[in-house]
């Protein structure tokens, strides 16, 4: 197995068990992934700040420092993809590291192909994410799939056609797209959207998204850019 070369994406590798984790490296280079790793919390979060690494796979039970307090402290230093491992099968656990800022989360046991895969997914969203950044300082707009959004002019167009939305579907709309290709939880989306405060009914969220798909899908039933994943939230696809 050669090793990878220094440009190949780097990635940061955070987990306690030593076998899991000498699995997950040899799996990563040899699909010509640099890896770097680390046992715990803290000697993970000062590889981070030395290395700069492309995306992070996150255990959630660490020692010295949380999983959780990790991601937290990452995701307020850069926008880095972060994919979570935990051994706990519960919503809970996963919309805890999903509000601190991963991105995605597999739970063990799981199988190398598919974190691969999800590491592959994830790096790929990033880079596109990186050049739909460059376009919006370029011209002010957000894009994805069919829409086109200028939150300078609060214009928005679906397929070049003008399109009229409501200031609190025009603000999710906003949201879905600053953050394209990141599942973002329904927690998440009524505090940036109606505020922290908000105390009405949580469905109000789901008439909006029923909303917009009406006017941005081809097929309001079968949705192809603003997905539900169930029990979690929503995110938005090319």
């Amino acid at each position: 197995m050669t090793e990878p070369d220094r440009a190949a994406p780097t990635v940061l590798i955070v987990e306690d068990e030593g076998p899991l984790a000498e699995s997950i490296s040899y799996n990563l280079v040899r699909e010509g992934y640099r890896v770097v790793a680390a046992g715990d919390g803290e000697l993970a979060l000062d590889r981070f700040r030395a290395e700069r690494p492309s995306i992070v796979i996150l255990d959630l039970m660490l020692p010295k420092l949380s999983g959780l307090d990790l991601c937290r402290t990452i995701r307020a230093e850069s926008q880095v993809p972060i994919v979570m491992l935990t051994a706990k099968d519960s919503e809970a656990d996963k919309v805890a590291g999903l509000e601190v800022g991963a991105d995605d989360y597999v739970t063990k046991p799981f199988s190398m192909r598919e974190l691969v895969s999800r590491v592959r997914a994830q790096l790929r969203r990033a880079e596109m994410a990186t050049a739909g950044s460059v376009r919006r300082e370029r011209d002010g707009t957000l894009s994805g799939g069919p829409v086109a959004l200028d939150p300078g002019r609060h214009e928005a167009f679906v397929g070049g056609v003008p399109t009229s939305l409501t200031p609190k579907e025009f603000e999710l709309l906003e949201l879905l797209l600053s953050r394209k290709g990141r599942l973002l939880t329904r927690q998440f989306l009524i505090e940036e959207v109606w505020g922290p405060h908000y105390v009405g009914d949580t469905k109000t969220l789901d008439v909006h998204i029923k909303r917009l798909r009406q006017k941005l899908e081809q097929n309001p039933h079968d949705p192809r850019h603003i997905l539900t994943v169930r029990g979690l939230g929503y995110k938005f696809l090319d």
